[in-house]
């Protein structure tokens, strides 16, 4: 899904190996799954806020990959600056990434429920 001669991508094998990567500089933007072995994305999103706040790290976008719609407060709650929820479409991953790395939030509002006003939904 990203993939280009403007991207490096880094993979970690281990979500405890997130927060040295980061430490180690030069990261623009995180992406976390959240199932990830030995660690959730949300507590790997914490942990790098947690160093950010006491300035042991620099700032990272984080951006989350979802399970399902109910994981949105998660990822809310973690202080990750965008999410994408499952099943994840290129282009939708391609637009939350090109977002947080102009500095931007993403919320994926794909499975966002539709509001219906009682008012309008009635016949007059």
């Amino acid at each position: 899904m990203l993939e280009g001669p403007e991207l490096f991508i880094e993979e970690v094998s281990n979500g405890r190996d997130v927060r040295a990567r980061v430490h180690r500089g030069d990261v623009d933007l995180v992406i976390l799954d959240m199932q990830i072995g030995s660690m959730g994305g949300m507590a790997i999103c914490m942990d790098l806020r947690h160093e950010e706040s006491y300035g042991a790290s620099e700032p990272v976008a984080v951006l989350m990959l979802l399970d399902r719609r109910p994981d949105v407060f998660l990822a809310r709650r973690s202080g990750a600056e965008g999410f994408v929820v499952k099943p994840l479409d290129p282009l939708r991953v391609r637009t939350a990434v090109r977002a947080l790395l102009c500095g931007e939030e993403y919320e994926d509002e794909t499975y966002r429920p539709a509001t219906v006003r009682a008012a309008s939904a009635l016949p007059e």
